[in-house]
């Protein structure tokens, strides 16, 4: 009996010990668990709560038709740029110096695409009806901005003011109350502008373009260019034949056409220049703010 009595002791011992080292690891268990979920529930969320950005929309245009250079250099250039979308409506054929001018009557357009392959809608008139068609309904976008070009040659003082339907095709955006911005790159009568080597210096000034449109993209938006009077601004970049381009010059839009068509000295040490032709022909990239209103022909 002191035997079996005494063997029941160790079992009830040795059970009792079992039962503690169960109920500790159960406990160390429950801990670990805890600690993993506090830890988990602590950590900051690093998912982003900020908006995406307002997509800019811009109708191109030009006076060359959808099938030139110049154009072609500038939608590539304004579709590598984020949150843009880009819709093309231009001549179906060479249109310049048909200023402001507008076609009577029903316009008609037909999908074609640039040089590269960008959609384009090619309207059967000037570059004024290429915008109105495409603001009358022709294309599934309002546009925040309008930018016409880039024209194979300068446009500078009465050219642009008069003839120019680079300019003309701008302001019919701005007759809407939209913001346009009219570009060309300068030639002249020694020049080739089709020239491969030329067609390039049509990226350099779709570069132009692209720093105008992120300086301007937020006023854009915000409605600060619309309205009443509309932001219209004439860019022209030089050709350089030697030295480089001088920078940039914001300068009145000169009252003449003398000497608009002179080749451009990008080697000029002429500063502080008066007026677009003279700081063009001198090698400055120029911007002028242009008449909304068209004067002449």
């Amino acid at each position: 009996m002191r035997i079996r009595n005494g063997s029941t002791s160790v079992v009830r011992l040795l059970a009792v010990g079992l039962l503690a080292v169960a109920t500790l690891g159960f406990v160390g268990c429950s801990s670990d668990s805890d600690n993993e979920s506090a830890s988990t529930t602590s950590t900051p969320s690093t998912e982003s709560t900020e908006a995406p950005a307002e997509p800019l929309k811009i109708l191109v245009s030009n006076d060359d038709g959808y099938n030139a250079p110049g154009i072609n250099a500038l939608v590539n250039a304004l579709t590598a740029l984020p949150d843009v979308e880009v819709v093309v409506s231009a001549p179906a054929t060479q249109q310049s110096g048909k200023g402001s001018n507008v076609t009577e009557g029903e316009l008609t357009a037909t999908e074609e695409k640039t040089l590269d392959g960008y959609p384009a809608f090619a309207v059967q008139g000037t570059p004024a009806d290429s915008v109105n068609w495409a603001l009358d309904g022709g294309v599934d976008m309002k546009p925040d901005l309008v930018i016409t070009g880039i024209n194979s040659g300068q446009n500078l003082g009465k050219i642009a003011d008069e003839i120019s339907g680079t300019v003309g095709a701008a302001r019919a955006a701005t007759a809407r109350g939209i913001p346009a911005l009219a570009t060309s790159l300068g030639s002249d009568s020694t020049t080739d502008i089709n020239e491969v080597t030329n067609v390039k210096a049509f990226d350099t000034a779709a570069g132009f373009v692209v720093d105008w449109v992120k300086e301007h993209r937020e006023g854009i938006l915000d409605g600060t260019y619309s309205g009443d009077s509309p932001l219209l601004e004439n860019l022209n970049v030089p050709m350089c034949t030697a030295g480089e381009l001088r920078g940039v010059a914001q300068v009145e839009l000169a009252q003449t056409s003398d000497r608009a068509l002179d080749p451009q000295d990008c080697t000029s040490t002429v500063a502080q220049p008066s007026d677009d032709i003279t700081a063009f022909i001198n090698g400055f990239v120029t911007i002028s703010s242009a008449p909304l209103v068209q004067v002449g022909g």
